[in-house]
């Protein structure tokens, strides 16, 4: 599969990189979090929310809304799944990376989606890249051996755990956890996730 970069043209119906902000301090706390063998998310880490940077993230790119920042590491080299939020991700790599992703309208009616319309980007670590609403993602791709490490900038709430029952029918099924939609591949053996990706299990070499 050919990899991209987020600085390519290419990357802007998915999202755009973001500029001017201090992320220093965000990458060096990140040096303290764990790297698994398998993929590890925590949605909210008190040392990374309490940086000056997680106001200005807060004021500026989400408007004022409450925010939440965690991390996304370990070792990945699948697709497994997709996912869409209701907001802007934002994430900001603190290794190199690699991002799988495509475009919410790909959905089917059926809420079905070929694999074959993901695109790979890499995301060069000490980037911070704001992933659009309508764009579908997952973990990422490590780059490295070592693994990938990443932050996770997300509305307050968000992949926590559900506390109502959503339907099992139309885009209801979907919903595994608050304002988290995930369509997963059957090879992934997601439990309770709605097998709706057809095609190739995406990996990276």
């Amino acid at each position: 599969m050919k990899i991209q970069n987020v600085t390519d043209a290419s990357f802007r119906k998915y999202g755009k990189v973001l500029e001017g902000y201090d992320f220093s301090g965000l990458l060096k706390e990140m040096k303290h979090m764990p790297v698994p063998e398998d993929v590890i998310y925590v949605p909210s880490v008190d040392e990374l929310e309490a940086l000056d940077v997680a106001k200005e993230l807060q004021n500026r790119a989400y408007g004022g809304l409450p925010i939440q920042i965690g991390y996304c590491n370990g070792h990945n080299k699948k697709l497994n799944a997709v996912e869409y939020h209701r907001n802007s991700e934002i994430n900001v790599a603190a290794t190199d990376l690699v991002l799988l992703i495509g475009e919410q309208k790909d959905i089917e009616d059926d809420f079905t989606y070929d694999t074959s319309k993901i695109e790979a980007f890499l995301v060069p670590a000490g980037t911070a890249v704001e992933v659009y609403a309508t764009t579908l993602h997952y973990a990422p791709c490590n780059v490295k051996e070592s693994g990938f490490q990443c932050v996770v900038v997300l509305p307050k709430g968000t992949n926590t755990e559900l506390n109502f029952q959503p339907e099992k029918t139309g885009e209801d099924a979907l919903i595994t956890a608050k304002n988290k939609w995930l369509i997963a591949h059957e090879e992934a053996g997601i439990e309770g996730a709605f097998n709706g990706l057809k095609g190739e299990n995406i990996t990276l070499e």
